[in-house]
């Protein structure tokens, strides 16, 4: 991939779960009453965050070199 798109990617992976998770409270679309399904969910959320973390560096490594 090349460093632009890389960039781009990451901000979405990072922005879009944040945002999802912020609207997610009054939507009531992911309430569900099941522990294993919020660990799930929790656990869903911080590898996109992460991966769009890596991304994001991947991108900035891309641009100094």
């Amino acid at each position: 991939m090349d460093k632009w798109s890389e960039l781009l990617l990451g901000l979405i992976l990072v922005i879009v779960p944040i945002v999802i998770a912020f609207y997610s409270q009054s939507w009531g679309a992911w309430d569900f009453w099941s522990a294993a399904w919020n660990f799930f969910k929790g656990g869903l959320f911080w590898v996109v965050v992460m991966v769009g973390v890596l991304f994001i560096l991947l991108g900035i490594s891309d641009l100094k070199g």
